[in-house]
């Protein structure tokens, strides 16, 4: 058991989260090393959501809202870590919701949906095909989810299949606390936050935004400008340590 007064309660939670969930096979074992990466940036951030990631996830829903066939792609860590979160966002943007995996098996896949089925979300499932230009297992999709979107939702890194959907003419939205990354550095926009922070804040503004906000968000934004804006929020705060 873990003391709710434990100063580290939330992120101890969130480990014995994703190891009951590797024990099961939902999240790969090598996700709990991924998630080790990217809490080691949240520390750098104070663990909260800066301002520049909030005008990266309004930006994000307003991408959502003026798409025509936007998707939201799951992995594991995800499902296991915000299955109602991506619920609640699916109901509010009305993207599709589809399993994509890097250590891919159909039992995964089955696992995977299940949870998030059970965390009220309606997978866009059935015959997955090889359509991605990709030499991995994340090539197989299907036909009418994230191959034809036009804009993708990645909450979490994987550089090489941003570049590939990019590549393929796509808006990839990704989030991922590590700014440096080959996935924050090919997406389109990169929300760099931690992810059950960041999917209900694009919900809210889902919910919030007008359309006159959405065309204005959707089609003027840098991501160039929001990655340098977490690295200077990291650096204040290594600054305000030292000092």
């Amino acid at each position: 058991m873990i003391p709710p007064d434990h100063p580290r309660y939330r992120s101890l939670v969130t480990r014995e989260r994703l190891a009951e969930s590797a024990k099961k096979g939902i999240v790969a074992w090598e996700g709990l090393t991924a998630h080790g990466r990217g809490e080691a940036f949240d520390y750098l951030l104070g663990e909260k959501t800066t301002p520049g990631a909030l005008l990266a996830e309004r930006t994000a829903a307003a991408l959502l809202m003026t798409a025509r066939h936007p998707v939201i792609s799951v992995n594991g860590n995800t499902a296991a870590l915000a299955a109602e979160e991506i619920a609640a966002l699916q109901k509010a943007s009305g993207a599709l919701v589809e399993v994509n995996l890097f250590h891919r098996t159909e039992e995964r896949v089955r696992l995977i949906e299940d949870v998030l089925t059970a965390g009220g979300v309606e997978v866009f499932s059935g015959t997955a095909e090889r359509l991605l230009p990709l030499s991995h297992d994340r090539a197989w999709c299907r036909r009418d989810g994230v191959y034809s979107a036009d804009v993708v939702l990645v909450p979490l890194e994987d550089g090489d299949r941003c570049e590939a959907l990019v590549t393929m003419g796509k808006t990839v939205i990704a989030i991922d606390l590590n700014p440096l990354s080959r996935t924050a550095r090919r997406s389109t926009l990169t929300i760099v936050d931690e992810l059950t922070r960041a999917v209900p804040e694009i919900t809210r503004a889902c919910l919030e935004l007008t359309r006159e906000e959405c065309a204005a968000l959707a089609g003027n934004f840098d991501n160039g400008y929001l990655l340098a804006e977490a690295i200077r929020e990291m650096i204040a705060r290594l600054s305000d340590v030292l000092d």
